[in-house]
């Protein structure tokens, strides 16, 4: 590994709509990543509308950050037209790279927009150097390494690559099954094909076997230390190893997540933008701050967590036995939109709370502040006790100035 301090990497941060993406900047994010309507690997998502996209690489530009958009699919015959009118589309808007698996889709993107940089997906099973150099020769500028690759492997396929050429990684997240994500389970069980977008997560399930001469008897798929432990994955998290990644020669850390909410979104980037940069002040500080970076980090949604394969092989150790729910210890109520004439601030209630609660304010500075709910009023004027609608607009008096993305969160009790 480089012992020396690299060059500070890209924190690249999923988006599932322009308020995520909003949210991911003003959080930290160098760049995030986004898809489209169609041809990236995440249906079941929000995605962004054409106009939506637009303003979302706007946005980003004016803050000096860039915008990836993925068009990611195992294309048929029936999708290259599509694909080709699409990128005429991006053409306009100018995303800052399109992210890219299949090298049919490669040759349309260097055909219609050429001056838009292609990284290559995660799908595309990167996982030597020689898959690398080759990529760098058809025009690729990035690569993104294969989950299954260790700290040691990608250490060397830097060594052995163009400086030129930028290595992006996974360091967060949801991790797939199946090699590097190119899931056959949801196709077969479902008839929703993993590999067009539409996946419907089966790795997740609970799953039982019966055996053909016992029908109707079902027995539950137990673990020893060889068993079955494929099928549900603890979440990859490696902001315990920020010097290792850094030292690996890696240029962009990614962070896994394009159908989670702001609240992940906001917890999962302030985090790790914090673990970066005390890392680049000083080492001694990052390592003090590891606990504190473990806490902000369980506040949001997850599965238990695992390092993967940045240390070699998994075992056993890294799948989960007991259950297959995440853990949740705080709820999110919500997104500071602006101020009334009144001087309450606006949200779009994502979940119900009520007058005399206490929740929390997380701030993009790192600030958690615990307030009380004072008051709830709706676009009317009248006074709630509560506020049970999903997504209904209110306004807040909590007691302290806020400022637009902000975000609100509830704290729930220990089960």
């Amino acid at each position: 590994m480089d012992t020396k301090l690299r060059k500070k990497p890209e924190l690249l941060i999923p988006s599932s709509s322009l308020e995520v993406l909003k949210v991911a900047i003003t959080y930290g994010a160098d760049a995030v990543y986004i898809g489209g309507d169609m041809y990236g690997l995440r249906a079941k998502a929000k995605n962004f509308s054409m106009e939506d996209m637009k303003q979302g690489i706007s946005f980003a530009h004016e803050h000096g950050k860039k915008v990836y958009v993925t068009a990611n699919i195992t294309a048929h015959n029936r999708d290259l037209e599509g694909i080709r009118e699409y990128f005429k589309e991006l053409k306009e808007i100018k995303p800052d790279a399109l992210i890219i698996s299949d090298p049919g889709v490669f040759d349309i993107e260097k055909e219609v927009c050429p001056e838009i940089d292609v990284h290559i997906s995660t799908q595309a099973n990167n996982v030597n150097y020689g898959t690398y150099k080759f990529w760098h020769r058809m025009g690729a500028t990035r690569v993104v390494s294969a989950r299954e690759l260790s700290i040691e492997e990608i250490g060397e396929i830097r060594k052995n690559i163009p400086d030129d050429l930028e290595i992006e990684t996974f360091i967060h997240g949801a991790m797939c099954i199946s090699y590097s994500g190119r899931c056959l389970l949801s196709n077969y069980f479902t008839g929703r094909d993993a590999n067009l977008g539409a996946c419907t997560h089966p790795c997740r399930w609970k799953y039982y076997i019966t055996e053909e001469n016992r029908p109707g008897e079902y027995l539950p798929i137990e673990e020893n230390e060889r068993g079955t432990y494929i099928f549900n994955s603890k979440d990859l998290c490696m902001i315990e190893h920020i010097p290792d990644i850094i030292h690996a020669g890696i240029d962009s850390l990614k962070i896994e997540g394009r159908m989670k909410t702001a609240l992940y979104v906001a917890a999962v980037t302030r985090t790790y933008r914090q673990a970066i940069d005390d890392y680049y002040t000083d080492p001694a500080l990052y390592e003090r701050n590891i606990p504190h970076y473990m806490e902000e980090i369980s506040k949001c949604t997850y599965r238990q967590f695992t390092t993967g394969f940045f240390y070699g092989p998994t075992t056993h150790d890294t799948q989960i036995y007991d259950n297959n729910t995440y853990v949740k210890e705080y709820t999110y109520l919500g997104i500071i939109r602006g101020r009334n004439e009144a001087g309450l601030y606006e949200i779009e209630q994502r979940n119900k709370f009520s007058v005399g609660e206490q929740i929390e304010v997380m701030k993009p500075s790192g600030e958690n502040i615990l307030v009380n709910v004072n008051r709830i009023v709706d676009e009317e004027g009248n006074e709630m006790e509560s506020c049970p609608h999903p997504k209904q607009k209110i306004f807040l008096d909590l007691g302290i100035e806020l400022s637009q993305f902000d975000l609100l969160r509830r704290k729930e009790a220990e089960k």
